[in-house]
């Protein structure tokens, strides 16, 4: 936990994406306390027509840069974690691989501790 989907324009290099899934794991591991090995993630690249998004919703001007990100978690985590997890994200991003903060999109979705299992049909969480 948690599980990680990230979508990209096409044509993004190896490196591009691994920064990414490196910058959000560092961000993970600092801000909601996520064991360093606990590393589940997928990128989606999709071409221009594929990834649909206002430019300028709420006023942020996003360019073709943009990243979309949604972290499935546990429902365990306070307002200020959500907040600070958000912030290390895109400084995290925008130091490497250099994705603007106007093009970090990310989207929480919180699911309770017996909704997990990480294999053999067990549900390892649950109480």
């Amino acid at each position: 936990m948690p599980l990680t989907r990230i979508a990209v324009r096409a044509g993004k290099s190896a490196e591009y994406r691994r920064a990414l899934t490196q910058g959000i794991q560092r961000a993970l591991v600092a801000e909601f306390n996520v064991p360093e090995d606990d590393i589940f993630m997928a990128i989606t690249e999709h071409d221009e027509s594929n990834l649909v998004y206002d430019r300028r919703y709420l006023g942020i001007e996003r360019s073709d840069d943009f990243v979309m990100i949604q972290l499935t978690v546990t429902n365990s985590r306070t307002q200020e974690q959500k907040k600070a997890l958000y912030a290390r994200i895109a400084d995290n991003l925008a130091e490497h691989p250099g994705v603007r903060r106007e093009d970090v999109f990310i989207n929480l979705v919180e699911v309770l501790k017996e909704n997990w299992s990480f294999g053999n049909g067990i549900a390892q969480y649950a109480l």
